[in-house]
């Protein structure tokens, strides 16, 4: 197999291919957004499962300008990866949730910097967010870019996305991506596998909500963690519940990845917070361990991406 190919459908191959070989790194900045079911227009608290600085580098946080924050993460990216090329990411909270006009001025600043070096724009949001007016301005930068559009699905259940907090339903996100269909915009859906009240079978039929939407070019796949300063954090404390120990994750995968269309680009397999703020599951592994435990799993149970999809045809 070629150096960087997995036997399913992985991002870092899917990137060197698509830039002829060189090394593409995402640049996360912080924009200041928040969230509506964090500043009362749907709610407060945000969901259950968040601290926002949970899934932000300490290095992204607490910059004055965006500007800096490109600069610096681009200097961070060449010296310790060797990257050359850069995706900038708008990551933390909800990235369109402001006027178009205001989104803008927020996208040319992070875009304005070594331009040249730059090949995408990543917006992270919630399907809530978006409307026709914000979809067309991420069109426009497709001209010269790749844009890719994240919106967290996290679960297909509206009692799970109620009890999380979530502020929206599964038929919001149904509706985001009809706003997007035939649309030059590449969509990333975010997962979230392991709800206790959601059984093995209830999770595999994720696989199906996804490969029904062709617009859906990208998944990020991950298990529940509890981290400090979330409110799941409060409660699992107070009461613990079963969370997927690595074993039973990594078998999770070995039968979901097989659901999931084959054209599919799975850019994570997992998350992974900060280990101060990592409540539980304890996996007490670094990342790469996590990932070549679970790779290694993939492999020697023979697990193709879409395998299952080809039998049923």
């Amino acid at each position: 197999m070629e150096p960087g190919r997995k036997i399913y459908n992985n991002y870092g191959w899917y990137l060197r291919q698509k830039y002829q070989g060189k090394k593409v790194y995402k640049v996360i900045v912080d924009a200041g957004f928040t969230c509506p079911n964090r500043d009362g227009l749907k709610g407060y608290g945000g969901c259950t499962y968040c601290n926002v600085d949970s899934f932000t580098p300490e290095a992204a946080r607490h910059l004055p300008s965006l500007a800096e924050q490109v600069e610096k993460g681009m200097a961070r990216a060449r010296h310790s990866y060797r990257a050359e090329k850069f995706i900038i990411y708008f990551q933390p909270n909800t990235n369109t949730y402001a006027p178009a006009e205001e989104l803008k001025k927020l996208y040319d600043e992070a875009l304005s910097v070594n331009s040249q070096d730059v090949v995408g724009l990543s917006v992270g949001t919630r399907p809530d967010c978006l409307d026709p007016e914000k979809i067309a301005l991420l069109e426009s930068y497709t001209g010269r870019l790749d844009v890719d559009l994240e919106m967290g699905m996290e679960s297909i259940y509206d009692e799970t996305l109620a009890r999380i907090n979530r502020g929206c339903t599964h038929a919001d996100l149904e509706k985001a991506l009809q706003l997007v269909e035939n649309s030059p915009l590449e969509v990333c859906v975010h997962t979230i596998f392991g709800f206790p009240w959601e059984s093995r079978e209830m999770m595999l039929r994720y696989a199906d909500v996804i490969n029904r939407f062709p617009q859906i070019r990208f998944v990020k796949l991950h298990h529940l963690h509890i981290v400090e300063g979330s409110i799941l954090g409060v409660h699992y404390k107070r009461k613990p519940f079963k969370l997927f120990t690595l074993e039973e994750y990594a078998d999770f995968l070995c039968q979901f990845i097989p659901l999931l269309r084959e054209d599919v680009v799975i850019q994570r397999l997992f998350g992974l917070a900060d280990r101060e703020l990592l409540i539980a599951p304890q996996w007490k592994l670094k990342r790469s361990e996590i990932q070549a435990y679970i790779d290694h799993a993939l492999e020697s149970n023979g697990i193709r991406q879409g395998a299952a999809l080809s039998r049923a045809s």
